[in-house]
């Protein structure tokens, strides 16, 4: 066997050494399945789905994501509250109620007390119905008198009927807002409903006006249970915050997972194409051979009459294809190949005539090799050499085809 062509085979053992991910060259796919048929198991051929394989290594490398953990229904448990002075509510339609933006003269305003004191004596009798029709009577006639509505609102806590007894003190209030008689009414009847707190804070304001017997009486039924109303309110709105913390708290994490995912994904990726565009062997293109063009140059440039068409000189001497070959190969070599090469590839350069140390030592040609607008065009022309006059008019592609040329011409 030839010795030149045994040094380029080793040389290209050893930079498929250096760089397996050669293999993946489809240019070479007759010598990868050589290899994967003598060394089955052992291959390090990277298959063009290596992409897609990490793409589903990450997938399933992914954790589940957990189901959300759902937060029990907090159910409120119920209070132990003395409910002993509590009655049903009264659906009575509301008493009459007067218009206290009204003029009251002094005729009325004396005919008022006059009712109120005769309904005074219906209550120290406990004829409550007419004490009630006093009052009101009273009420029509000056219906500016806060005592009138607190009085007739103290006689319907009598009867039972806490609703009647609230609009009335609340009528007082709206007159005299500092009502002593109002807010110990209300506050009462109020606590008649079971309402706790709003009874409690209706008895303190009126304990603070006019303190009696009867409000500290009343207060120490209300207060206990406006206490553990209070107190089972503010635990279950902690609890409910506890539990809205949480539930942000698992969103913030998730999104924070997510996305470190999202991120190592993306990272794992850019490493990988970035493995992939470094794949080619030194000083060439991706995944071509040492110095070459993109899986070799096939054929070399076959019928080419005198160079390039409208390049001056060409390939010097290389009417129809190089000196001395078969029509589109090199001597020597298998039609469409380069002397000694592998079909389709050019390993080890173009002895005779050519030194590609030229090229890779070619700041402007390196250069130009890494836009991908130039290396289009050059693949082109490796395609297809008349494809050359389409490019011509590119200021950016055609000096450096003219630079290639030059260096392939060889030394003068």
């Amino acid at each position: 066997m030839d010795a030149s062509k045994v040094e380029q085979l080793r040389e290209f053992v050893e930079q498929c050494e250096s760089n397996p991910t050669l293999l993946s060259d489809p240019s070479l796919s007759f010598f990868r399945d050589y290899i994967e048929s003598i060394l089955p198991g052992k291959s390090h051929v990277v298959d063009e789905s290596d992409e897609d394989m990490d793409d589903i290594e990450d997938e399933e490398a992914q954790v589940p994501e957990e189901e959300e953990e759902e937060e029990p229904e907090i159910v409120e448990s119920d209070i132990e509250l003395d409910e002993s002075d509590v009655v049903e509510p009264d659906n009575d339609p509301p008493q009459k109620m007067g218009d206290a933006s009204v003029e009251v003269s002094e005729e009325n305003r004396d005919a008022s007390q006059e009712a109120k004191m005769h309904a005074m004596e219906a209550i120290s009798e406990g004829k409550f119905e007419e004490a009630i029709e006093h009052l009101t009577k009273a009420i029509l006639l000056n219906p500016t008198s806060a005592i009138m509505y607190g009085t007739r609102a103290s006689v319907f806590i009598k009867m039972k009927k806490p609703n009647a007894a609230i609009r009335d003190a609340t009528a007082a209030l709206e007159i005299n807002p500092d009502s002593a008689k109002g807010y110990k009414s209300r506050g009462i009847a109020r606590s008649m409903l079971g309402q706790w707190g709003e009874a409690a804070k209706d008895l303190h304001l009126a304990s603070k006006l006019d303190y009696d017997e009867e409000i500290s009486s009343v207060l120490k039924k209300v207060e206990p249970n406006a206490h553990k109303i209070e107190e089972h309110r503010r635990k279950y709105d902690r609890l409910r915050k506890e539990r809205d913390d949480k539930k942000v708290e698992r969103e913030r994490l998730r999104r924070r997972a997510a996305a470190q995912a999202a991120y190592e994904k993306a990272k794992k990726k850019e490493q990988s194409s970035s493995s992939k565009r470094s794949g080619g062997m030194p000083g060439g293109f991706s995944g071509g051979m040492p110095g070459g063009f993109p899986g070799g140059m096939p054929g070399g440039f076959p019928g080419m009459p005198g160079g390039f068409p409208g390049m001056p000189g060409g390939f010097p001497g290389m009417p129809g294809g190089m000196p001395g070959g078969m029509p589109g190969g090199m001597p020597g070599g298998m039609p469409g190949g380069m002397p000694g090469g592998m079909p389709g590839g050019m390993p080890g350069g173009m002895p005779g005539n050519v030194d590609y140390s030229k090229i890779l030592n070619d700041p402007e040609l390196m250069a130009a090799f890494k836009d991908p607008e130039v290396m289009a065009a050059l693949q082109d022309v490796m395609k297809n050499p008349a494809n050359l006059a389409k490019h011509q008019a590119n200021p950016k592609v055609a000096p450096i085809i003219g630079k290639m040329m030059g260096k392939f011409a060889g030394p003068k």
